[in-house]
């Protein structure tokens, strides 16, 4: 396993260039981030020429990434144009995000896998298809208005909850945030269980499982539900990376500063320096979390092997 993670870790090299390098061309395509910063009017050409020469905008696009690189790997993500450091930025920002997606997972391994199981055991009875049709209505609907009516009709009209996240964003107010985050993955989790349960249900290892009496809580626990694991472990560990950087719209309206809030006000103020720091380190966790993903597949399935 130990030349597998070094392959892998090798293999994460080059993905990383390209993807950051990637996000870095479209983010300075986007526009002059120096023209928004003096408002309606034209930047004085003096001030604007200074601030082109203090963030690198006036070297070629190809070396400014280079410079960039070179920077991030002594953990400097650079400055906003606002004078803050992007570090402190991610200080404030992902510490916030993490605990929304620890919630959201929470809710997915949870609620989804269980409702997955009990669907995928009782394939065809008013259980399995009450699931899958509000599984399907959960898809459908968007997370904004997921979002807007958990907010009106919890926060605003029953006041269970705060309509609007404090500052420290305890895990606590992050419980509804964190459904509304997980809602469509959720559903996504309960189906993908649910079909891998059913498939595998008629296995002949689960036959033989049964057939040497084994108790029916140990067949399912122990051999069923391990193997059936594999697809959903894959959709979940994927689905890190995808919270992290897609709570921009939940976050947005439960007020959370967390790293959507964060790349949302970067792309709005053109702010390169921001987007571009925030999204490497999302990179980053993603890689990380697929070959955390890909490691516990010999957990779960003991036949499987790293070359």
């Amino acid at each position: 396993m130990g030349r597998y993670v070094v392959r892998r870790l090798l293999q994460m090299i080059p993905v990383f260039i390209g993807a950051t390098l990637l996000i870095f061309l479209m983010v300075y395509v986007m526009g002059d981030p120096i023209a928004g910063l003096c408002g309606d009017r034209q930047c004085d050409p003096a001030t604007a020429a200074q601030l082109r020469k203090e963030f690198n905008l006036d070297k070629n696009v190809f070396l400014q990434y280079w410079l960039y690189l070179k920077n991030i790997f002594t953990g400097d993500f650079g400055t906003a144009f606002n004078g803050q450091p992007v570090t402190e930025l991610m200080a404030s920002a992902f510490p916030v995000t993490i605990r929304l997606t620890i919630v959201a997972i929470f809710f997915e391994i949870v609620i989804g896998i269980t409702l997955g199981v009990i669907t995928g055991l009782r394939r065809g009875r008013p259980v399995d298809t009450g699931v899958l049709l509000l599984t399907l209505v959960v898809i459908s609907v968007p997370t904004f208005v997921t979002g807007l009516l958990a907010q009106l009709l919890l926060g605003v009209k029953w006041g269970w909850i705060k309509p609007s996240v404090s500052a420290e964003a305890t895990f606590g107010e992050l419980i509804v945030p964190g459904l509304v985050l997980a809602s469509v993955s959720l559903a996504y989790v309960t189906r993908l269980t649910r079909t891998s349960i059913a498939e595998n249900k008629r296995s002949d290892y689960v036959r033989t499982a049964v057939a040497k009496g084994l108790p029916r809580r140990r067949v399912t626990m122990r051999h069923l539900l391990r193997n059936s694991l594999i697809p959903v472990v894959t959709f979940i560990g994927t689905d890190i990376g995808a919270l992290m950087g897609g709570a921009i719209v939940t976050e947005r309206i439960f007020n959370i500063h967390g790293v959507g809030y964060q790349i949302y006000q970067g792309v709005v103020r053109q702010n390169a320096q921001t987007v571009v720091g925030f999204v490497t380190i999302l990179v980053l966790i993603f890689m990380v979390a697929n070959l955390l993903v890909d490691l516990l597949y010999a957990v779960l399935d003991p036949r499987i092997r790293y070359a």
